[in-house]
């Protein structure tokens, strides 16, 4: 199966060991859009509210692509500032997106309790509770 991961990239740290372990059960996994600079936000913002503007815009955009290709979603979502489970806009929009294709969507952990959370439930996502063997 193809599978993109989604998640903050307060979380971007422990994707390495889970692409592992899902690549060594045979399948392939896709990345979070700015995996590899994950300060790029950062820098956007720090330039102008406009060209921040313009950097978010591109990432929603790109997600619809990233997502395309793939069967699933793999929500990694884990406590981020005292908030378990935690999953923010950006996130849920990949999650949304992923469920308007029709793609799988799995969550690592429950999901949170959120303003979103009636949304998240008629998702429907697989909750795993961390055991990415039923990842299938």
């Amino acid at each position: 199966m193809k599978i993109f991961i989604a998640c903050s990239k307060h979380f971007y740290d422990r994707i390495d060991s889970i692409k592992k372990v899902l690549e060594d059960a045979g399948h392939e996994v896709a990345l979070p859009n700015s995996f590899d600079d994950p300060l790029a936000e950062e820098r956007f913002r720090a330039m102008s509210r406009e060209e921040h503007v313009k950097f978010k815009s591109k990432m929603m955009k790109v997600n619809e692509e990233n997502i395309m290709p793939n069967d699933a979603v793999l929500v990694l979502n884990f406590e981020k500032r005292g908030i378990p489970n935690y999953i923010g806009g950006a996130t849920f929009l990949e999650v949304y997106n992923a469920w308007k294709m029709g793609k799988k969507v799995f969550f690592y952990n429950d999901l949170p309790v959120c303003s979103f959370s009636d949304e998240l439930l008629g998702i429907d996502p697989v909750v795993i509770k961390g055991d990415l063997s039923l990842v299938r």
